[in-house]
């Protein structure tokens, strides 16, 4: 961790958490599963602040809030997908003196339900009984267009009257459209934050939840091969992410814009620039 944080140089700005199963790493004989590593990705410096391994028998619920624990997140804005919207996850953040950005899903029944009847309602009257602010981006690549459009409720004193959530400050309504082609796809997802930011600003951040997933877990698996490593004794599953972690952090830092792929394979035919690697 301390190593991690002398790397980036300056504290991370949005965390975002999310859990991945090391697929071959459970073995049928022993009836072992394969393990789960919870990480914690520096969303905007793109580099992985830390991770644990979910105990046998358990979940993300209890991984989250260890990692939350070994890492100084002072100042620092959380984003943790559906698995993480949890009172105690949010009352250790606002302890530990940041922000949360969650997911809110069918996990949350009845606060789910509330937020998007209350959502739906207020949208047919055009927003006139409650005070609200609104984003719109527009995103297009490889024949894809996708608008989101981003509306934060910031009337939220009746929702914490009926479930009292630590530290709720907002509603962030995200709603997308893809047009692929003929084909278009409509999305609508919520989010409870602790932050009194407007739309525009919140906005982005939702969005920087993704990098945990586009930057960390792909490249794991597209440039580690994460998915096809075999290793499975004891400790070593763990212990082989964690250093698989380090490695894509040292090759992130370095200097040019060759790709991570590249980089990693001069680091295994050039041992002066394996040396520069490490030595940064």
């Amino acid at each position: 961790m301390a190593w991690v944080a002398a790397l980036t140089g300056a504290p991370a700005d949005v965390i975002a958490i999310d859990g991945k199963t090391v697929r071959r790493s459970g073995h049928k004989k022993g009836a072992k599963a394969p393990i789960h590593m919870v990480s914690a990705f520096a969303a905007r410096q793109r580099l992985v602040l830390g991770q644990v391994k979910v105990a046998e028998k358990s979940n993300e619920i209890v991984a989250i809030p260890a990692l939350l624990e070994m890492m100084a997140i002072e100042g620092a804005i959380v984003s943790i997908d559906a698995m993480g919207c949890q009172r105690d996850i949010s009352a250790t953040i606002i302890a530990k003196k940041a922000d949360y950005v969650l997911a809110l899903k069918g996990n949350q029944g009845t606060l789910r339900e509330d937020v998007q009847l209350f959502a739906t309602e207020q949208k047919a009257n055009g927003f006139k009984d409650t005070k609200v602010s609104h984003d719109k981006t527009v995103d297009g690549d490889h024949g894809r267009i996708e608008t989101r459009v981003c509306t934060v409720f910031h009337d939220v004193a009746w929702l914490q009257e009926r479930h009292d959530w630590p530290g709720l400050q907002r509603v962030i309504m995200v709603e997308s459209t893809r047009e692929i082609g003929d084909k278009v796809e409509q999305e609508t997802r919520f989010y409870i934050t602790s932050l009194v930011w407007v739309a525009s600003q919140l906005g982005p951040i939702v969005r920087a939840h993704w990098a945990v997933e586009n930057s960390l877990h792909w490249v794991m698996d597209m440039i580690f091969r994460d998915d096809e490593c075999r290793v499975r004794t004891d400790h070593a599953p763990a212990n082989f992410t964690t250093i698989k972690h380090m490695a894509l952090n040292l090759i992130r830092r370095a200097l040019g814009k060759d790709s991570i792929r590249l980089r990693r394979k001069v680091a295994a035919w050039d041992d002066d620039f394996l040396a520069s690697l490490i030595a940064a």
